[in-house]
């Protein structure tokens, strides 16, 4: 398990990678990367701390900071659901921190609180395959990510991906 450092070092290569920074407010930065080391701790992958995590990793994998919903979020808001990453402008002024909408889908959070932990290993063909039909994006998860990661698609120009093994 990581500690402190080891998370926020983990954070600052995640920020860096995106072109990000991180929650400019202290305190509220010392929060969210202690509930990530308790998380992972508690489940063994560090689920964001804002938000409820079902204990089943195959249902929480869109919450596995950095989240599937953070691009979006910091795109359109300049910063993630819990705040830790921000665009440059909430950088510059940590005044702009304020609340944003969900996006994980209701269905999505339903489904992980009402599995059971040992749901957590599925076989491959257990696990759906959805394919964005705009860009080509492969994503093996119960439902289908709310928005593409490569070409921001949302959900509904997903389907599900059936592999054919005679080809």
């Amino acid at each position: 398990m990581r500690t402190e450092e080891d998370m926020m070092e983990y954070v600052e290569e995640k920020a860096d990678e995106k072109g990000y920074f991180i929650c400019p407010d202290d305190d509220l930065l010392f929060d969210l990367i202690q509930g990530l080391v308790d998380n992972e701790g508690r489940y063994g992958y560090p689920s964001c701390p804002c938000r409820q995590a079902s204990g089943v990793k195959l249902y929480d994998s869109d919450i596995i900071c950095p989240c599937e919903y953070m691009d979006a979020d910091v795109e359109e808001y300049g910063m993630c659901y819990c705040g830790l990453f921000v665009s440059q402008k909430i950088n510059e002024d940590p005044d702009e921190l304020k609340p944003i909408p969900e996006r994980r889908r209701p269905e999505v959070i339903e489904a992980g609180m009402d599995a059971e932990p040992t749901e957590d290993f599925h076989s491959e063909e257990d696990i759906p395959v959805w394919r964005c039909v705009v860009c080509g994006y492969l994503a093996a998860r119960e439902l289908p990510p709310p928005i593409c990661p490569i070409c921001k698609a949302k959900a509904e120009r997903f389907s599900r991906f059936e592999i054919n093994p005679g080809r």
